[in-house]
């Protein structure tokens, strides 16, 4: 079975992402068939800056600051997992479910 898209554990919510880097926009897709938030970056995959540049994405989509963040695997990967503590906005697809 997939993992879903997200989860809450307390106040933190957890996404399961699959990363597109180097794309010609940033924008949050849609729910993959795997069960993974398809999010696209402009940054290219290159020393962890796709990495810092999603998490500004995400902390700038969910209004909280970039500390509130964190990457908690898929470092090197394409398939990430992400806390965003106490989010004050979800972001779509997340509020339309």
């Amino acid at each position: 079975m997939n993992p879903p898209a997200w989860s809450w554990r307390d106040n933190d919510l957890i996404l399961n992402i699959r990363l597109q880097p180097r794309a010609s926009r940033d924008e949050i897709v849609a729910i993959q068939a795997d069960g993974r938030l398809k999010i696209r970056i402009t940054a290219p995959p290159v020393d962890g800056k796709a990495n810092d540049y999603l998490l500004r994405f995400l902390a700038t989509q969910c209004n909280v600051p970039r500390a509130a963040v964190t990457l908690l695997s898929g470092h090197t990967g394409r398939n990430k997992r992400v806390s965003i503590s106490h989010p004050r906005r979800l972001p779509p697809p997340i509020t339309n479910e």
